[in-house]
C-alpha cells in the first residue's frame, strides 16, 4: 500500500539532519562480500529500501546478512552461496538495477548467474548493454530465457581490454566485480572514477585485491585466486548532502548536514556558493542556509566526476526557480532527466526545455532528439498542486518545491524517496516541514 504526503508549504527547513553511507556504494559493497572466502562487515549502512532489496537477493543465495541492532553494522558471510530460483530473484528484485552487479561475483563463487528484467528510475535509457559485453569480454556466455537473462562461464571469468565508450559507473563496477577473481590481467580504459568507485576499489583492496587507478581514466586489475573479507566504513552520501543543501536555499532554511564531506563536494561547493547559498564547513559536516537577499542565476552542466553530478541537478533546478535572472542547464549523463520540471512548471516556474545543447560543448545527446537543456526564468512564486513522483532524484526536488510553496500540495508515489533518502519523513519532520502521512484512511506522523 502506498502512502501520500500532503504538505503545507512556505515553512523555512531549519536544524541538523544526519546523513550515512551512500546509496551508490553500500548495495555494491554488500555484493562484493560474495567474492571473500570469509565473513565482511560493513558499517555507516544506511536504512533505505536498495539495502533491503540486495540483503534479500544475498539471503537468497545462501549469504548470511546480520544486522547489529545497535549500530546498524551488516555482517555479511558468503561461506553458503548458493543457486537461487528465477522466480525468487524476479520476486525479490522488484524495479532495482542491483542485480547486474551480482553477475561476476556470482560467477566466481557458483559458476553462474541470473539477472531478472531490470526497473530503476525513469531517468534514461540506463541500456545493461554495456554490462553484457563487459561479461562476455571476460568470457561469459550471455543467454536470453524467459523473464531475464543466464550468465554462465564454463572457463571461468579470463582477464581482458576494455575500453568504455562512455564512463559509465555501473559498468565500471561490474569490470571491478568481476576482474579481481579473474585469471590475468584487466585493463580498462574510460573507467568513471567517482568517490564510490575509489571506496570500492578500497574495499576491495582489503579483502586483497590488486587495482591501481591511472591518471587517464585507466584502471589496471591483477586477478588473485581468492579473496578474503573486509571491515570498511562507507562513505557518506554526497548527494542526499546535497539535495538537503538545495532544501535549504529553495525554503529560506538553515540545514548543519552531519556527514556531509567538502572532498567529496567540492563542484557542488562551489556553484552553491556561487547561486548565492551560504555555508560553514566542518570536520563533521556543513551548515547550509539561505543567506537572504537574492539568489543569483548561473549557466550549470553536468558531467562525471569531478564535473557537477546529475543527481544534484534536480533538487538545484528548484533552487534556480528562485533565483532572479535566467539559468541555463546542460544534462549531458541522462537524456531524459528533465521530466520531473511539468510539476514545477505546474506550481508556477517558468522553465523551457530544449533539444539543443546550451553549453559550452556539444555532448552526446546533441542533434539526437533528446530535450536535455533547460532554461529557467525567475524568480517565480510556487503554488501547492498535485504531485506524482517520477523517480528518485526528481520525487525529492517535488517535496522541497511544495516545502516551499504557498498553499497545500498532495504527493503521490513518495516511497520512490525511500530508495536512497533515510528516514527522510523523520528528518523532514526534525526540520519543521508542515505535513501529514496518509495511508490508506490512516493518518501518520
Amino acid at each position: 500500500m502506498s502512502r501520500i504526503l500532503t504538505v503545507r508549504g512556505g515553512v523555512p527547513l531549519k536544524g541538523r539532519i544526519q546523513v550515512r553511507g551512500a546509496k551508490n556504494l553500500v548495495p555494491k559493497a554488500m555484493v562484493a562480500a560474495l567474492l571473500g572466502n570469509a565473513p565482511s562487515t560493513l558499517r555507516n549502512v544506511p536504512e533505505i529500501k536498495d539495502v533491503e532489496v540486495v540483503t534479500s537477493l544475498l539471503q537468497l543465495h545462501g549469504v548470511t546478512v546480520v544486522k547489529d541492532p545497535v549500530t546498524g553494522d551488516l555482517t555479511l558471510d558468503p561461506a553458503n552461496a548458493k543457486t537461487a530460483s528465477s522466480s525468487e530473484i524476479n520476486t525479490h528484485a522488484g524495479d532495482s538495477r542491483i542485480p547486474i552487479l551480482l553477475c561476476g561475483p556470482l560467477i566466481h563463487s557458483i559458476g553462474h548467474a541470473f539477472i531478472p528484467d531490470l526497473g530503476g528510475c525513469k531517468i534514461g535509457d540506463r541500456p545493461i548493454d554495456y554490462h553484457l559485453e563487459v561479461l562476455r569480454k571476460f568470457g561469459a556466455v550471455v543467454d536470453k530465457t524467459g523473464g531475464g537473462i543466464l550468465i554462465s562461464a564454463p572457463h571461468g571469468l579470463k582477464g581482458t581490454k576494455i575500453s568504455l565508450p562512455y564512463p559509465s559507473v555501473g559498468a565500471t563496477e561490474q569490470v571491478l566485480l568481476s576482474a579481481t577473481r579473474a585469471e590475468g590481467i584487466t585493463e580498462l580504459s574510460g573507467a568513471a572514477t567517482e568517490p564510490e568507485i575509489i571506496d570500492l576499489i578500497a574495499i576491495l583492496q582489503k579483502m586483497g585485491a590488486i587495482i591501481s587507478v591511472q591518471t587517464d581514466r585507466t584502471i589496471r586489475i591483477e586477478g588473485v585466486n581468492e579473496l578474503s573479507g573486509y571491515v570498511h566504513t562507507a562513505l557518506p552520501d554526497r548527494n542526499e548532502s546535497a539535495s538537503w543543501a538545495s532544501a535549504a536555499l529553495v525554503t529560506g532554511g538553515d540545514i548543519y548536514v552531519e556527514g556531509a564531506s567538502q572532498r567529496d563536494m567540492m563542484t557542488f561547493v562551489n556553484t552553491f556558493r556561487k547561486i548565492g547559498g551560504g555555508m560553514d564547513i566542518h570536520d563533521d559536516g556543513i551548515r547550509f542556509y539561505h543567506k537572504g537577499g537574492d539568489l543569483k542565476p548561473l549557466v550549470l552542466e553536468t558531467d562525471v566526476h569531478p564535473g557537477f553530478m546529475t543527481d544534484w541537478q534536480q533538487p538545484l533546478v528548484v533552487a534556480l526557480t528562485q533565483a532572479e535572472g535566467v539559468s541555463i542547464v546542460h544534462e549531458t549523463v541522462y537524456e531524459n532527466r528533465f521530466g520531473f520540471t511539468n510539476a514545477l512548471t505546474r506550481m508556477g516556474a517558468n522553465i523551457q526545455l530544449h533539444r539543443e545543447c546550451l553549453g559550452s560543448v556539444p555532448c552526446r545527446f546533441g542533434q539526437r532528439n533528446f530535450i536535455h537543456s533547460a532554461v529557467i526564468s525567475g524568480s517565480t512564486p510556487l503554488t501547492g498542486t498535485t504531485i506524482d513522483v517520477p523517480d528518485l532524484r526528481g520525487g525529492f526536488s517535488h517535496m522541497i518545491a511544495a516545502l516551499a510553496a504557498q498553499g497545500t500540495s498532495t504527493v503521490t508515489g513518495i516511497d520512490i524517496i525511500s530508495r536512497g533518502y533515510e528516514k527522510f519523513t523523520a528528518k523532514l519532520d526534525g526540520l519543521g516541514a508542515d505535513f501529514d502521512v496518509h495511508e490508506s484512511s490512516k493518518v501518520l506522523r
